[in-house]
């Protein structure tokens, strides 16, 4: 039996809701996300292993945020202990997304903590129209922004740059931070 506050459930509940919201089946979902059907029924039955970009097709073909996807609800006073938020990883780059904190109802953002390494990028297709991403360097140096626009940061570095269009994000040494606001307009 599944854990109900497994990252995995979660995950499987929320697309099953979302999915329902929007009116679309299992079919067209899969088609406007990009991946295949049976790889999102795993993903309803808590048995597949997502990866960023899948989550963030599926959001995209949802028209809800990454967030809504993978985090649970939280308490009026939370703490998220370094290593303890539940981490989404790519499938394509040294990169993992680990949700600090998701918009609550009437606001539109989600925080996020970086932890990236040096390897291929993380090749980012556009979010929904409107989204503004803001980073915010920890430790390390990354290469970031818009994929024609990337700028080298390090720590302490802050960057701006519109995320519905094409975007990176690489490590340019070990051990690289960053703290990423998502704005959705």
């Amino acid at each position: 039996m599944t854990d109900a506050r497994s990252p995995l459930n979660r995950i499987a509940v929320s697309l099953r809701r979302e999915r329902t919201r929007a009116g679309l089946s299992l079919s067209e979902l899969a088609k406007r996300a990009g991946i295949a059907k049976s790889t999102l029924s795993q993903l309803e039955s808590a048995t597949g292993n997502p990866s960023v970009e899948t989550l963030w097709a599926l959001g995209v073909a949802l028209g809800v945020p990454f967030s809504v996807l993978v985090d649970p609800p939280r308490p009026a006073v939370q703490v998220v202990r370094a290593g303890e938020g539940a981490g989404v990883p790519s499938e394509r780059a040294n990169y993992v997304a680990t949700v600090l904190s998701a918009s609550p109802p009437n606001v539109r953002r989600d925080i996020y903590f970086l932890q990236v390494e040096p390897g291929p990028a993380r090749e980012s297709d556009p979010h929904m129209p409107g989204t503004v991403e803001h980073i915010v360097v920890g430790t390390g140096r990354v290469l970031a922004g818009p994929e024609d626009e990337a700028v080298e940061l390090g720590p302490g570095d802050y960057l701006v740059y519109p995320g519905d269009v094409p975007h990176i994000c690489q490590a340019l040494e070990p051990g690289t931070t960053c703290v990423m606001v998502m704005q959705h307009i």
